[in-house]
């Protein structure tokens, strides 16, 4: 017999029973052990199929939250590494912020900026000051390496894993760049192309498969800065 007090407790608050899924579960084979085997209880299958549904619904649900957390959190990353980025004053200590501050807050090893130029031997005093970030190349050098030897359409923001042929613009750190992201740069009618490329150790980082939206904002915002920068 059950206690008087769980009785009357269960029998003032039947909502326990039904919340508790082992509960009812026992009580459903239970049910099912009374009845004998010769007898197919058919609501007890649909019960079974709307709880393996449920299982489903709530995985699918867990996983939308963490997605969603995901790209807040990443959304909030990109946002203080474009406050960081606005805050010098001059256009080397924008560029050195973009190495320290911008590269510690993206998470990144490297960042460099490419800009080509009709005669890149014209800046050795530039490049020698800001040659961890800056990289100089002759005209077409950014649609090349964005193509990465193919003929295919350009997309304004490429992720994938290190080229072999990448020394010269990582440099010293080549050997252990393993993905990077690349940005195209527009920096307005008359101006030679660039490209912002953040460079990771680890190579899951940049995949193809990843979403573009918030580096495609960042590279926009970037481009702006920089047509200031060189007006």
């Amino acid at each position: 017999m059950i206690e008087p007090d769980l009785r009357d407790r269960l029998l003032s608050e039947p909502e326990l029973l039904l919340e508790d899924r082992d509960v009812m579960n026992a009580l459903i084979a239970a049910n099912e052990r009374a009845m004998g085997s010769n007898i197919v209880d058919l609501r007890g299958i649909a019960m079974e199929r709307l709880e393996a549904r449920l299982d489903r619904l709530e995985d699918t649900h867990r996983s939308v939250i963490a997605a969603a957390y995901e790209n807040l959190a990443g959304t909030n990353q990109v946002h203080r590494a474009i406050l960081q980025m606005l805050d010098p004053l001059s256009f080397e200590d924008f560029l050195k912020t973009l190495a320290t501050d911008v590269a510690g807050t993206l998470r990144v090893e490297c960042v460099r900026l490419v800009l080509e130029s009709v005669q890149p031997e014209d800046s050795p005093a530039l490049l020698r000051r800001l040659g961890d970030v800056l990289y100089v190349a002759e005209p077409g050098f950014v649609t090349d390496y964005l193509a990465g030897g193919r003929n295919v359409p350009l997309r304004p923001v490429v992720l994938r894993q290190v080229q072999p042929d990448n020394d010269a613009l990582y440099g010293e750190r080549a050997g252990w760049i393993r993905s990077e992201a690349l940005m195209r740069l527009d920096f307005g009618t008359g101006r030679l192309p660039g490209m912002l490329v953040f460079g990771a150790e680890d190579p899951h980082q940049f995949k193809p498969t990843h979403g573009t939206d918030l580096l495609a904002f960042f590279a926009g915002v970037f481009e702006r800065t920089m047509r200031r920068w060189l007006s």
